[in-house]
């Protein structure tokens, strides 16, 4: 097998005989909007590397995979792929079906601190936060800076959960068709990223999205119900053709999330 090269993301193809699920799909040096838009129709997300160690990490680790044709390579031959590498885990962790599950802790914080959500009004402060102190940082500047044109283009939103003033909690997610991606999230309040989970589940069900892709698997995301399924199965919910979806901006209370009693 030889290595696999492709002009651009439309012309993309998972690779064969792939030998790990722990491993990118692809590398692809272009982070425009057009490309992070077209990687999420296909269910591929980016992982920048943030400085020359992780780039360099990335082309030892993986380039003899490259050259067998396991891992493909997006972008003109002139590019530096390693700098980005392109993930689409398998099996992927979807939230579906009965939604978010909210534990015990978490209701009682809806119940008594006077939270709102609202959605798509700070997208910059919620992208700031979600990267703040995180090191290895994914979210780098060029990222970012595509996922803001994305936003102002209706694909990328945010989930902003307040406690009077302050910005508590919030989410980032790219919506494609029925399906919101979901990116990063933070808390700087108990339960605030539970809360921003359940609120862009509540909005998405008002404008007829069916599925939260929760991407990686983790014990805090399975709490709220999460589940793995074949990644073949979560690409063949997406519309790559689908049009921007716009949630619902308006602040909400936050106590609206508390599940209905049986």
């Amino acid at each position: 097998m030889s290595a696999s090269r492709y002009p651009g993301w439309e012309s993309f193809t998972f690779p064969v005989g792939q030998a790990s699920a722990d491993q990118p799909v692809a590398f692809c040096a272009d982070l425009s909007p057009a490309s992070v838009l077209g990687g999420y129709r296909r269910g591929i997300v980016p992982i920048p590397a943030e400085t020359e160690f992780i780039r360099t990490r990335n082309e030892v680790l993986y380039e003899d995979k490259v050259a067998a044709g396991a891992i493909a390579i997006v972008g003109g031959s002139r590019d530096d792929p390693y700098w980005v590498a392109w993930w689409s885990p398998d099996p992927r962790l979807l939230i579906q079906g009965e939604g978010v599950h909210l534990g015990r802790n978490v209701r009682k914080r809806l119940r008594r601190d006077g939270l709102v959500t609202s959605a798509d009004t700070a997208f910059r402060r919620v992208a700031e936060e979600c990267r703040a102190g995180r090191e290895p940082r994914w979210l780098t500047d060029s990222l970012l800076g595509s996922l803001a044109e994305l936003h102002t283009a209706g694909w990328a939103h945010s989930i902003e959960v307040w406690r009077g003033d302050d910005l508590v909690g919030g989410a980032l997610c790219m919506g494609i068709g029925e399906v919101l991606s979901g990116d990063s999230l933070f808390g700087r309040h108990p339960g605030g990223a539970a809360i921003a989970v359940a609120d862009m589940w509540a909005r998405l069900g008002v404008v007829g999205g069916k599925v939260i892709d929760a991407q990686w698997d983790s014990p805090f995301l399975r709490s709220l119900g999460a589940a793995p399924v074949a990644r073949e199965q979560y690409l063949a919910l997406l519309d790559r053709s689908a049009a921007p979806v716009s949630l619902p901006r308006e602040a909400l209370p936050a106590l609206r999330l508390l599940p209905a009693q049986p």
